[in-house]
């Protein structure tokens, strides 16, 4: 099983497709560093060489910021945001979209699931 960045690959993946599992490589990212690597696409994880997976981790190391390190950069900004004070921070601390979308409706993925609130009592004489 081949292990990059504290990430198992999974067997049965191709290496092109299994690079995307670890946090802050695409799909873009991962033919650069097979490239560099000098490994091909198609080939299965089971099958890479130790030589190969060397030579993958070698390159993430050298030239990617990946996993507890890019996460740590991510929150690091958001919270700088958020200690300056920036209309952007504001938004990341009350949970709500930060780049302008809508919110009347829609934002659910944000905003999370919907809350009742109860109606106006209606006065009846």
């Amino acid at each position: 099983m081949a292990r990059i960045e504290g990430v198992d690959l999974p067997r049965n993946k191709r290496i092109d497709i299994a690079l995307g599992y670890i946090y802050g490589i695409g799909r873009a990212n991962t033919k650069v560093i097979l490239e560099k690597a000098q490994v091909e696409g198609s080939v299965r994880t089971q099958d890479l060489s130790e030589t190969e997976i060397a030579r993958i981790r070698e390159v993430i190391q050298r030239e990617f910021r990946v996993e507890g390190e890019l996460r740590k950069e991510v929150a690091m900004n958001i919270k700088r945001l958020i200690d300056l004070g920036a209309y952007r921070g504001s938004r990341h601390k009350r949970g709500l979209p930060t780049r302008g979308q809508r919110t009347h409706t829609n934002a659910r993925t944000r905003k999370g699931p919907r809350r009742t609130i109860a109606g106006k009592k209606v006065a009846t004489k």
